[in-house]
């Protein structure tokens, strides 16, 4: 692979040592280019020892599902694709600060119980570096899961995986990254399946307009749309259809937030106050 760094070569070195020491391995693949590349990588090292799952329950986007098996398509990957159970926990559906432990929860028994079936060894996650320093409760969930995290090992951060990716030639390599739909909902709201695809509708507008990165943050019957402060200038001049569009997905009231995208917006100051209780 050319345009490597020796930093990027030794850890690419790392990562594919330690997804063939593992021997078999299902890989948790969302489509988003951290589990894509844990599984394109354990593809390559293990083949059919490899096992790609990707939960399509209504919390992943349709398009995300979509991609995620057009690409599991196009590398050559044993993918599956099952639903797991989380909108089914009264738990999960009250949305509380550690909502993300009961969808991982859901998903990693569901791995586990497949990896019993199959007789697989490790499942896998990819998680990195990057991730660690947020509110993360679906970590809690792979530790107690014992899911092992290759990137996290193999020292890489968020750049290091998209300038792997870029490398190896993954479609995703740019992908802008996404999260599950309902971190779009204020911890304390109530997620059901009608209130997703409400929000995801809505995001398709915007995707649909052209923009690139962004959430649709759901507050009842409003709509705040967060997107790159760059793209505010073109927001405001499509204003108009914009409102339309999205107020047609269900909502009463269309709000731009002025300060922009953040991944992860509805965590400020969730980790402060966690960290403090704790």
């Amino acid at each position: 692979m050319t345009g490597m760094t020796p930093d990027l070569a030794a850890k690419t070195e790392r990562l594919t040592a330690l997804i063939e020491s593992y021997g078999s391995v299902i890989v948790a693949y969302s489509g988003g280019i951290d589990s894509s590349l844990v599984a394109y990588v354990a593809a390559e090292r293990l083949g059919a020892r490899a096992l790609a799952v990707t939960s399509g329950s209504a919390s992943l986007k349709r398009s995300d599902l979509a991609l995620a098996e057009t690409l599991a398509g196009r590398w050559g990957l044993r993918h599956r694709v099952i639903v797991t159970d989380e909108l089914d926990k009264a738990d999960y559906r009250a949305n509380p600060v550690n909502r993300c432990f009961h969808c991982k929860t859901s998903l990693y028994d569901a791995l586990a119980v497949i990896a019993r079936e199959e007789g697989i060894e490790h499942v896998l996650n990819g998680t990195n570096l990057d991730d660690l320093g947020d509110h993360r409760p679906g970590l809690v969930a792979a530790e107690e899961h014992g899911v092992k995290s290759p990137l996290v090992e193999a020292g890489f951060t968020k750049a290091d995986i998209r300038a792997l990716a870029h490398a190896l030639g993954l479609e995703n390599a740019a992908k802008p990254q996404s999260a599950c739909l309902s971190s779009r909902f204020p911890y304390g709201t109530a997620i059901d399946p009608e209130k997703l695809a409400r929000v995801e509708a809505a995001e398709a507008v915007l995707e649909s307009l052209g923009f690139s990165q962004f959430r649709v943050r759901h507050h009842e019957d409003i709509a705040r749309l967060e997107l790159l402060p760059e793209d505010l200038p073109r927001a405001l001049a499509a204003r108009e259809e914009l409102y339309r569009r999205v107020k047609a997905c269900g909502y009463r009231f269309v709000a731009l937030d002025l300060a922009g995208f953040r991944s992860g917006s509805l965590n400020e100051g969730v980790v402060t106050l966690v960290n403090r209780v704790g």
